[in-house]
């Protein structure tokens, strides 16, 4: 009998893990919840040890001893089917939303808390804004984020992503939008609900805030670009194109407050030479969505890979990057497992949120400088994972002249964030840096009282003065934190 005449190999059950690859596995997975875990092997410089490194480690074996084919692992979160290598998960999920075989897929928080996702809907290509459009379109509120800055440089996360929610509602749904920050909030309560039993009513109060800037869309948003597709299209009835509007709004305000922020610490550390790079690697390393979870409602066949209906296939592109060499995938998603969406295959929203995040790192870098001052990484010791909401990032004028009277951003030392339970030299090396910063302070009130205007009259030579007390303060202020910051350091 020929190869051509042999009957087709019967589909199998997938292989299950053994009680200690189990075991190690589970140790691995509850070990997420537990950063600090990862800071003695990363001192030594064994990244084997850390938390990811362990995981991976464990990866790798599953592939050898398994042919690299998925496996069925009992974890703490639940039984999962994890497929080993990216090409794996991305031609599982793919063969299983084919079969419309998957229910929508829920988010899987370190600690192996589930939550809503937004859900994923198609949006036509011909939608998005073009990219030589948005520059124009973003430039306001990039400059409203420069200018709410504190006055060491750094960026305060919420301002930050409230500036960010702001910049997606204008992009999204339009200038009317702009100012609507109840439509951002009702966004956010919407999806953290998907695929719960609130999320019917979520989802009404989102429509109806949404509605109104459906009804007389702008048309250099995203909303009125697809509504004015031409009668007869999908997207031209309001009550159609909702849905795809909001998860654009969800993909492009996460993008844009947090994909944004990583990127522009990997410029400030020199690991990427371009706001694209810069994106694609946030995007690469640190995924939005980190773990994702795919129930599958109905048998399906994947190669000679048989997968029953209950079974929940576990995707965490995080654990599969370097175990495939040097290949990276797409990082906006086009041809499946797009990072900032729960989409089986790709998706146009997500890779239209990556090409805004562009557009706002180069928008930022061309006013300002990225300085990255906590946490304090290298590029070639990138962190596994990196919360944008633990990030201060710092932006320095490219444009500012030290001593012109103005209180300027020239090198932000001053670390804004809790010092409570540190080690004496890191208070003192806080106490450094507000020294610093009074002692340019000081130096910035000297040279306003030194401007000549106040040279008019007696009132301005009186203000003069008392800018001149306030620049002695400073500096007398200055002296003593920094002997006190000496002694903590000594």
């Amino acid at each position: 009998m020929t190869t051509a005449d042999s009957p087709a190999t019967a589909a199998r059950r997938p292989a299950t893990a053994w009680p200690l690859e189990n075991a190690v596995f589970s140790a691995a997975m509850v070990a997420q919840r537990l950063p600090w875990v990862d800071a003695p092997a990363r001192a030594l410089g064994l990244d084997m040890l850390t938390r990811d490194g362990v995981t991976r480690g464990l990866l790798a074996l599953l592939r050898r001893t398994r042919s690299g084919r998925p496996v069925q692992l009992s974890t703490p979160f639940g039984p999962f089917l994890l497929p080993l290598a990216a090409a794996d998960a991305a031609g599982l999920l793919a063969a299983a939303d084919e079969a419309g075989a998957l229910a929508p897929a829920v988010g899987l928080t370190a600690g192996g808390q589930r939550y809503g996702l937004s859900p994923h809907v198609p949006l036509p290509s011909d939608a998005a804004v073009p990219p030589a459009e948005l520059g124009a379109l973003l430039a306001e509120d990039v400059d409203r984020v420069i200018a709410a800055r504190r006055g060491d440089g750094t960026l305060e996360w919420h301002d930050w992503q409230r500036g960010m929610q702001r910049l997606g509602r204008r992009v999204v749904a339009g200038a009317a939008a702009v100012e609507d920050t109840l439509l951002s909030e009702v966004l956010a309560a919407a999806t953290t609900a998907a695929d719960s039993r609130s999320y019917a009513g979520r989802a009404e109060a989102l429509w109806r805030r949404l509605a109104p800037h459906l009804a007389d869309p702008d048309p250099a948003s995203l909303a009125g670009r697809l509504l004015a597709q031409g009668p007869g299209h999908k997207g031209s009835d309001p009550d159609a194109a909702g849905p795809a509007v909001a998860h654009a709004l969800a993909l492009l305000s996460r993008a844009a407050a947090e994909t944004v922020l990583q990127a522009l610490a990997l410029l400030a550390v020199g690991a990427a030479a371009s706001p694209e790079a810069a994106v694609a690697e946030a995007l690469r390393r640190w995924p939005p969505v980190a773990a994702a979870v795919y129930p599958v409602r109905a048998d399906f066949v994947w190669q000679d890979l048989a997968v029953g209906a209950g079974t929940e296939i576990l995707r965490v592109p995080g654990w599969l990057r370097g175990l495939d060499g040097d290949d990276r995938p797409d990082p906006a998603g086009s041809s499946g497992m797009p990072p900032l969406c729960g989409a089986p295959t790709g998706c146009a929203a997500t890779r239209f949120a990556a090409l805004v995040a562009e557009h706002v790192v180069r928008a930022v870098t061309e006013a300002a400088r990225p300085l990255l001052i906590a946490p304090t990484f290298t590029a070639d010791r990138l962190p596994d994972t990196l919360d944008p909401r633990t990030l201060v990032v710092a932006l320095e004028d490219l444009t500012a002249r030290q001593g012109d009277g103005r209180v300027t951003v020239t090198r932000p030392t001053a670390v804004p964030v809790s010092a409570f339970g540190y080690a004496p030299a890191a208070y003192g090396a806080l106490a450094h840096a507000s020294a610093d910063r009074l002692e340019r302070h000081a130096q910035s009130l000297a040279a306003c009282a030194g401007n000549s205007g106040w040279n008019t009259d007696e009132e301005g030579e009186r203000f003069r003065v008392i800018l001149l007390d306030h620049a002695e303060r400073c500096a007398t202020a200055a002296d003593g934190v920094r002997h006190a910051a000496k002694r903590l350091t000594d």
